[in-house]
């Protein structure tokens, strides 16, 4: 499967000589947000990104740019393709876990967790697979969440913490850390039983290691555990966070079509307004069934403060 989507950091020196070698092969320059540039040409499309900064290259013509361009000219050396020698810890057989929904006043929490093994993360990779906040296209979610379930040897669990169960567990355990915690700790015990000598299961890391320790051990879980920032770089990790996504953005357009009103993302100032809108159409005791109550949004609302 011919890869459609690289990225990879560079070194501040590299943007400016990226640009030119872009001028200089025929791409048109383009102001993107948080972007140095983007630049395209034909159906493939370059963006430097200011944070890293990094390269996000994405077309049918991906892989050759990455090959004949990138690589040679501004990385040094090949990266595509030898990630098996660069990063051989993604290929060996572990769990990766991530979540959907951590930040969103409306909608589910919810955790994901995928199985993979050298031949899967390679599939993956070449499939295009890469972290779920690096996609802005829903239709592109669904279609990678297609390809991580279809990939022979991967395994796969989601589970869903509904607003309305979400408020209920949370006023439990008083802490955002502790519930993710038990989501995790449930993922991991699931895919256990898919996949019982597993090794290892790998997370972003969310908060004091410790948390999640003792949430497994709460199931009676022992599984070597590694906990690391960014960790959305490892190919199962982002498989996990594909498929947490595409379910959490279907509750999303579900739950915005049984409410006759969109429900928007994030927890900003458009947040706010739809939830003063929901909370005319359908008063105060209905807002735990589409949002998570413990959020200061939902303080604003009900008092009818900025």
């Amino acid at each position: 499967m011919a890869v459609t989507s690289y990225t990879v950091a560079i070194s501040p020196e590299a943007v400016e000589k990226l640009r030119g070698i872009l001028v200089r092969d025929g791409f048109d320059l383009l102001e993107k947000p948080y972007a140095h540039y983007g630049a395209k040409k034909g159906k493939l499309s370059v963006t430097v990104y200011e944070k890293g900064p990094k390269v996000l290259v994405q077309g049918k013509a991906t892989e050759e740019f990455v090959q004949f361009t990138l690589e040679p000219q501004i990385l040094g050396e090949a990266r595509l393709g030898y990630e098996e020698v660069t990063n051989p810890e993604m290929f060996a057989p572990h769990f990766g876990i991530d979540e959907s929904g951590k930040g969103d006043f409306f909608g589910p929490l919810v955790i994901a967790g995928a199985y993979v093994d050298g031949a899967a993360a390679r599939a993956l990779l070449d499939g295009g697979v890469t972290d779920s906040k690096k996609i802005g296209s829903a239709a592109r979610i669904v279609k990678l969440a297609k390809i991580v379930r279809e990939t022979r040897g991967v395994r796969e669990v989601v589970v869903a913490i509904s607003p309305t169960r979400y408020n209920e567990m949370y006023a439990n355990f008083r802490n955002l850390n502790e519930l993710l915690a038990w989501g995790h700790a449930t993922v991991i015990t699931e895919l256990l039983k898919k996949v019982p000598d597993c090794p290892l299961a790998l997370s972003d890391q969310f908060a004091n290691p410790r948390v999640l320790e003792r949430a497994l051990k709460k199931k009676g879980v022992s599984i070597l555990l590694e906990q690391k920032t960014k960790g959305e770089s490892d190919v199962a990790v982002a498989a996990a966070s594909i498929l947490a996504r595409e379910r959490f953005v279907r509750w999303m357009r579900e739950g915005s079509e049984q409410w006759g009103m969109e429900l928007p993302l994030g927890a900003g100032p458009q947040v706010l307004l739809a939830g003063r809108e929901f909370l005319t159409k359908y008063g105060a005791s209905e807002l735990g069934n589409v949002a998570k109550l413990h959020f200061k949004t939902a303080t604003e609302i009900l008092d009818g403060s900025d």
